[in-house]
């Protein structure tokens, strides 16, 4: 998965922000992206006809407010789903570090991986209500809120229902897990040079590309997920799945059987489609709030500007950089003083 790298003239608090703001905006512009892919995998009636006209039938029966349902639970999962994910991944990745400090690239795959089914594991309730949210007619909504939607599925349905089809999370990050594997450990043989030249523009296009071949992968067990968060007996049209199955084997079986083995990709025309814009907006987002932030830690000349403040040691860390200067402001301060007492 593409990812921004950490800058140490950061603290982890300005970093932490960066990636949440960043990636709130990428997931707010592209919205009605999500929305299409998932009302697709759930199988409404509004991606019957194709990719495009489903977001014209969209506008037609909820209106512009239709592209954005869900956002907000989406956004709100972003937070502790990042934090949780970042420090498992620390821990897992401490685990299998060599005695310099090293880990291989399929280790920290694997580490990515489990990281990420730990973090969906906190957050996944917020991901079932993402999904209902969605697969609800906005001007007929049964659901008011995401604290609404959870408390009532909660209520009405029980705790299990909130992790339904969590299993399928597990499984789908190995063909995940190996999609990315199979990426990166070629990339070298497709750009011709070793990863630690490669520029900001080439892992861009590597992280798009690991993106696209690590989502087509696990995209099925996605598909039968959303499938079993959005069917509910207590919803109009049990959620309006357009199979209907009694649990997780029995749903790939009813969507093959009556739908065909490529419907668990439907909607992945959108997902891919996304992929470029979601990253691009998230990588750009980013550097912008990281300008902002080395600017007020006195790094950089400009927030508009990457030119480097003349004189300041880039390998500081902020909380360093902020010590020198007491230090040196100090000093002069005491070497003035005493040769104003030498004067006098």
């Amino acid at each position: 998965m593409a990812s921004v790298r950490k800058d140490n003239r950061l603290t982890s608090s300005q970093s932490f922000a960066c990636v949440g703001f960043s990636g709130l905006f990428s997931k707010t512009a592209t919205s009605p992206l999500e929305v299409v892919k998932i009302k697709s995998q759930v199988g409404t009636f509004h991606t019957k006809r194709g990719f495009w006209q489903s977001f014209l039938l969209i506008y037609q029966n909820e209106g512009l407010r239709g592209f954005w349902k869900g956002n907000l639970a989406s956004c709100v999962r972003l937070f502790p789903y990042t934090a949780v994910h970042l420090t498992a991944y620390r821990k897992i990745v401490h685990l299998h570090m060599d005695e310099l400090g090293f880990v291989s690239q399929w280790r920290a795959i694997f580490a990515g991986g489990l990281a990420g089914v730990a973090a969906a594991l906190v957050t996944y309730p917020l991901e079932v209500a993402e999904t209902r949210l969605v697969a609800q007619n906005c001007r007929q909504p049964t659901y008011l809120g995401v604290i609404h939607c959870l408390s009532k599925v909660y209520g009405n349905e029980g705790l299990p229902a909130l992790y339904r089809g969590f299993s399928l999370t597990v499984l789908g990050a190995v063909p995940f897990s190996v999609g990315c594997y199979a990426v990166y450990m070629n990339l070298d043989k497709l750009w011709q040079e070793p990863p630690f030249r490669f520029t900001p523009l080439q892992n861009f296009i590597n992280g798009c590309v690991a993106a696209a071949v690590a989502q087509t992968l696990s995209y099925p067990f996605e598909t039968v997920k959303r499938k079993m968060q959005a069917q509910s007996s207590r919803l109009p049209h049990l959620g309006g799945v357009d199979v209907h199955f009694s649990g997780t084997v029995d749903c790939f079986i009813q969507v093959v059987k009556n739908k065909g083995v490529l419907s668990l990709w439907n909607g992945l025309a959108a997902n891919s489609i996304k992929i470029v814009p979601y990253f691009g907006l998230l990588f750009a987002c980013f550097e912008m709030c990281k300008q902002v932030c080395l600017y007020r830690n006195g790094f950089i000349v400009s927030p508009l500007s990457y030119q480097l403040t003349p004189g300041v040691d880039q390998s500081l860390g902020p909380y360093e950089l902020q010590e020198v200067k007491r230090y040196l402001k100090n000093r002069s301060f005491g070497s003035e003083g005493s040769s104003l007492g030498n004067r006098w």
